[in-house]
């Protein structure tokens, strides 16, 4: 509460994190830790067998990812982070406390890998001089291929993290949040599902670099459907081991977070359709592998689309089924820490909001500080007019457009809603704050408005003694809860050496 709050209300705030994170992960996986490797071996067939058009081959379809990783991959890759830090900047915030060592290597390495794109991409011909300059540049390749992973590595820990913290609420350190029991299950998966997604988009760039008739061509469709046949009962396998480890709660979330709540009761049926889905570019892949000359080119668009579409849905359910929390039983997705809720829920949250119009409720102000609560304690995943409404929420709630919201209900619903629905969080705000948001939405469903954020509205400034005055016993109270959860992890960090 002590940032202006960016908000885009017509997209949403999730949606546009959900946009580049979503793009970056298909680009990561598909063009770069499972697609270097996947070009090196070919690289190395060509060397091995001396045959240059594999060399050839390989060399266009690295083209391909070349220039889409150094481009949109390198963007959205600080783009998630920029996103988040607008929009969540007290988990961000949390995240770097917790891995700054661990995400100052990711950055060295990721640096490390760009340089590595560039030399083995841009020395490619030149490689092709000598024996021993060819070595060399397929030494580059799985150099760069180790990079591409070490990323994915340090990013998956943080990002398992996220769902559960582990131990690491007792006993705060990196090595605990890195060691969270979702780490390794998730890296499992991660790794050979890059490696199909790559052999998918290999087997489109082939038919797209080869001629009909041509022996390269098949023998590239025998190499990459075998490639993807080879890495698939690792990514199953590990599918299941990633599965078993998702705390109960999440799985609660599954259905929402596969159909969305307009869809959660097609679960079942959706879940076939993408097990299907899955099924055809494992037969897509098989028949490549034996029979490439009777399949037809536009088959070969199937597992890219198919591929791509799952490692989306993929990310959405990872991102949905951690709610209510941001990070796992520390932080609620309003980016309001669990332990700072008895003090909100008693004294108000528009007391310690740094940057709202009004601190406390009032009956002549009490619609416009129910638009400051809804900013503070909604605004991370709804909009008052966009995608995710709150004012459609209670729409399809109490009866369909043109029903007065019964407020008394809603107050009941909200006070509740976090029993009712798993993914939301408890309200963070007290009686008279609930009252205002309440009417706030209720006059939203009469006059809608398209709500700001500070990056367009701007912010309020304190200006009399008395609002200063306030908002340094704001602080210094944030900071003493801060020192004191400090000296209790201390505590609890010397009482745990003791012991051992």
């Amino acid at each position: 509460m002590d940032f202006p709050i960016f908000h885009l209300d017509f997209l949403n705030n999730r949606v546009l994190i959900a946009i580049i994170a979503i793009l970056h992960v298909l680009i990561n996986h598909a063009l770069a830790v499972g697609f270097i490797p996947m070009v090196t071996f070919m690289e190395w067939l060509g060397f091995k067998t001396q045959d240059e058009r594999w060399d050839k081959l390989a060399y266009k379809i690295m083209f391909v990812g070349f220039v889409i990783t150094t481009t949109i991959g390198a963007m959205t890759g600080v783009g998630i982070w920029l996103s988040s830090s607008l929009i969540n900047p007290y988990s961000i915030g949390s995240l770097i406390r917790v891995f700054f060592f661990a995400w100052f290597t990711e950055w060295i390495v990721f640096v490390t890998e760009v340089v590595l794109i560039l030399i083995y991409f841009l020395t490619w011909k030149k490689s092709n001089a000598s024996f021993r300059s060819k070595g060399k540049h397929i030494l580059l390749g799985v150099g760069l291929s180790v990079a591409s992973w070490f990323t994915m590595a340090i990013i998956v820990g943080i990002l398992g993290f996220m769902m559960d913290t582990g131990n690491w609420l007792t006993e705060r350190s990196l090595v605990h949040g890195f060691t969270n029991p979702i780490y390794l299950p998730q890296l499992a998966f991660r790794t050979p599902l890059a490696m199909v997604m790559a052999g998918a988009m290999g087997l489109f760039l082939t038919i797209v670099f080869t001629k009909k008739g041509e022996e390269i061509r098949y023998k590239a469709l025998r190499f990459l459907g075998g490639w993807m046949l080879f890495w698939m009962p690792f990514s199953l396998a590990a599918s299941l081991w990633y599965y078993k480890v998702i705390p109960t709660l999440m799985i609660g979330n599954m259905a929402v977070a596969v159909g969305t709540q307009d869809f959660q009761d097609w679960y079942n049926l959706l879940t076939k359709f993408i097990f299907g889905a899955l099924g055809v570019s494992f037969i897509v892949a098989l028949a490549s592998r034996w029979k490439p000359q009777q399949v037809p080119a536009y088959a070969y668009v199937v597992p890219v689309i198919v591929m791509l579409g799952f490692a989306g849905i993929f990310e959405r359910i990872r991102e949905f089924i951690r709610k209510p929390y941001v990070i796992g039983n520390y932080m609620y997705s309003n980016g309001i820490r669990v332990d700072e809720y008895p003090l909100l829920q008693k004294e108000g949250v528009l007391k310690f909001a740094t940057y709202v119009k009004h601190r406390e409720v009032t009956e002549a102000n009490k619609v416009e500080a129910g638009k400051d609560v809804f900013m503070v304690a909604c605004s991370r995943c709804h909009t008052t007019s966009g995608i995710n409404s709150i004012v459609s929420v209670f729409d399809r709630m109490y009866g369909g457009k043109g029903q007065p919201f019964p407020q008394g209900a809603m107050k009941n619903y909200i006070k509740n809603m976090h029993n009712a629905r798993y993914y939301m969080p408890p309200f963070p705000g007290n009686e008279k704050e609930l009252d205002a948001l309440v009417s706030y939405i209720a006059q939203l469903q009469v006059y809608p408005e398209s709500i700001e954020g500070a990056q367009t509205a701007g912010t309020p400034v304190q200006t009399t003694p008395e609002e200063i005055k306030q908002l340094s016993e704001r602080i210094l109270a944030r900071k003493e809860s801060e020192r004191n959860d400090k000296q209790l992890a201390e505590k609890s960090n010397t009482e745990a050496n003791l012991k051992q």
